[in-house]
C-alpha cells in the first residue's frame, strides 16, 4: 500500500496542504462549490431492525452513481424519550463495513461524540477506518446533546466542553506525534505510538456547531465547520446562514479555505414543483426537486460546500429517491474528482 497516491494539483484557494492528497476531503470540498452526500439510515428505525436490511446495497449504489459522501451518526444509547434512535450501528464499525462495499465515496461521521470516549480509542478507530478505506474518512465531531449519555459513561455533562477541547488536542497529537510524547489531563505517554497512522497525512475534523467553545476557538481549530442550516423553506434561512459562515471565515487565522457543511432531512415529493414546505415543526422539509435545486443553489451562494441529505422520512422508497437525486440533482452539483483512494486490499 502506498502512502502518497498521485494527486491532481490543489484547486486555487484550497489551504491546508495536509488535505491536498486526502481522497475523502478532496472528493467533498472545494471553494465556492457544493457537493451532495446522503445521511444514513435510509429508513427511520422504529423498533424493527428489518428496515435497515439492504441499506448497504443502496450505499454501494450511491458510490456507483457518484455521490460525494455517505454520513453516519453516533448515538451510543437509544433514549426513548429523545425519540430518534439515530444510526443504530456503531459508526466506526459500520463505516468499515461500508468501506468494504464501496470504492470511492467519502465516509463521514455526523457527528462522533468526542467527550464520551477516550482519545486513544477514538484515534485508533479513526486511523484504522481511514487505512481500511484508503483515506476516505472525514470526521464531523461534536460535544454531545443527549443528556442520558453522560451519566451512563460516568461523566459530568457540564464539563463536556472542556473535555471536548482536551480530546481534540490529544487525538491530533496521537495522530501526528512521532514519538508518542503527550501530556494531557486525559492521559500521559512517552514512547508508545498509535498504529496505524492515517492513510494520507491526517483525518479532517469538522467541528459541529460550537461544541461549547468560543467562535474564535472553532475558527482556529476546525478543519471545517458543520452546522444546522437554519430555515430551509424560505429565502431568509440561507441569508442568515451566509452571514454565519462569513463571520466564521473572517476569524480563520490564515484566511485560508475551510469547508462548511450542512444537512437537511428531506421528504422528496414525486411532484417536481411541490413547494418547499416545513414538516414536523421544521425538522423535515417536504419539497419537489425544483425546490431542492433552488435551496442547494442558495446554499452554495451562501458559502456551503457540502449538503448531507437525509431521506429517512421520505414517503417514497429510498431507491426511488436516490435515483431521482442522482439523475436530476447531482449533475448540477457534481462530486469533485480529487485523488483516488490509496490501494487498500487488507
Amino acid at each position: 500500500m502506498t502512502d502518497s497516491p498521485t494527486v491532481p494539483s490543489t484547486p486555487a484557494g484550497v489551504s491546508a496542504p495536509a488535505f491536498a492528497m486526502h481522497p475523502g476531503y478532496r472528493r467533498m470540498f472545494a471553494p465556492n462549490q457544493l457537493t451532495i452526500g446522503i445521511f444514513l439510515p435510509l429508513r427511520f428505525y422504529q423498533g424493527d431492525m428489518a428496515v435497515l436490511q439492504g441499506q448497504a446495497d443502496l450505499v454501494a449504489d450511491l458510490d456507483r452513481r457518484g455521490f460525494a459522501a455517505v454520513w453516519v451518526r453516533d448515538v451510543p444509547l437509544f433514549d426513548p424519550n429523545f425519540g430518534d434512535a439515530g444510526q443504530v450501528f456503531d459508526p466506526f464499525s459500520y463505516l468499515a463495513y461500508l468501506a468494504a462495499r464501496t470504492e470511492r465515496i467519502g465516509l463521514a461521521t455526523g457527528s462522533a461524540v468526542f467527550p464520551l470516549r477516550h482519545p486513544i480509542d477514538l484515534a485508533k478507530a479513526a486511523a484504522t477506518l481511514d487505512r481500511l478505506s484508503g483515506g476516505r474518512l472525514v470526521m464531523g465531531i461534536a460535544s454531545g446533546d443527549r443528556p442520558v449519555e453522560f451519566p451512563a459513561y460516568g461523566l459530568d455533562p457540564a464539563q463536556r466542553g472542556e473535555r471536548f477541547a482536551q480530546t481534540v488536542s490529544y487525538f491530533r497529537q496521537l495522530m501526528h506525534a512521532p514519538h508518542g510524547a503527550i501530556d494531557s489531563p486525559l492521559g500521559r505517554l512517552a514512547g508508545p505510538q498509535l498504529l496505524p497512522k492515517p492513510a494520507v497525512g491526517r483525518v479532517p475534523l469538522l467541528i459541529t456547531g460550537s461544541c461549547q467553545q468560543t467562535p474564535q476557538w472553532v475558527a482556529e481549530h476546525a478543519d471545517g465547520w458543520l452546522t444546522y442550516p437554519d430555515s430551509t423553506h424560505d429565502d431568509a434561512g440561507p441569508q442568515r446562514l451566509a452571514q454565519k459562515i462569513r463571520a466564521w471565515r473572517a476569524r480563520i487565522p490564515d484566511a485560508g479555505f475551510r469547508p462548511h457543511a450542512t444537512n437537511e432531512w428531506l421528504d422528496l415529493s414525486a411532484d417536481p414543483d411541490y413547494p418547499r414546505t416545513p414538516m414536523q415543526g421544521g425538522y423535515v422539509l417536504r419539497t419537489g426537486r425544483r425546490g431542492l435545486l433552488d435551496l442547494l443553489a442558495r446554499w452554495q451562494e451562501a458559502g456551503v460546500n457540502h449538503a448531507a441529505l437525509g431521506i429517512q422520512f421520505s414517503a417514497r422508497p429510498a431507491a426511488e429517491v436516490i435515483q431521482e437525486l442522482a439523475e436530476e440533482v447531482l449533475p448540477h452539483f457534481p462530486t469533485h474528482e480529487g485523488p483516488p483512494p490509496a490501494p487498500a486490499r487488507w
